[in-house]
């Protein structure tokens, strides 16, 4: 079998991308107070990215000949994304705050695909990676910015 070790770090992301969207959510759906008017709709926009990755690094797995995970209860077990219960005790810069530490993680998961994979000689996917980890960067960035901090992407 070829690409074994990429098309482990292709189904993680599919565990991973997938919870991020419902931690994305969950903000979405909890955000209250200054710039919700602002925030709230920016939210979605951020679920249709982290939905169009999962998408396209779902349809190269099975391009590999993987198969992606594709039930709730393989991306619960599988993901490494922390999740919070969906109550109102988190402030909007808390809920913002938790969306760096997913995006964090997930840069961190696309840099060890960009490693994987050139190790493997996979080098289409490995372009994927590497064109997804600038995206995230951008958003841990921006919301960076948002919570009044730089970005801190090289430490």
């Amino acid at each position: 079998m070829k690409y074994t070790k990429t098309k482990a770090v292709l189904n993680q992301l599919v565990a991973d991308l997938s919870q991020m969207s419902m931690i994305i959510h969950q903000t979405h759906w909890y955000m209250c107070g200054p710039n919700f008017l602002k925030l709230h709709p920016l939210m979605d926009e951020f679920m249709e990215e982290i939905d169009s990755q999962l998408d396209v690094i779902s349809e190269r797995l099975i391009a590999l000949d993987g198969s992606p995970y594709s039930t709730l209860k393989e991306m619960a077990e599988n993901t490494k994304i922390q999740d919070w219960p969906g109550e109102w005790d988190k402030t909007t810069p808390e809920r913002l705050a938790h969306l760096v530490d997913g995006y964090r993680y997930l840069e961190d998961l696309y840099q060890h695909g960009i490693e994987v994979s050139d190790v493997e000689k996979d080098f289409s996917t490995q372009d994927i990676f590497i064109g997804l980890k600038t995206a995230i960067e951008k958003k841990i960035w921006m919301i960076q910015a948002e919570l009044g901090s730089a970005p801190e992407i090289d430490e």
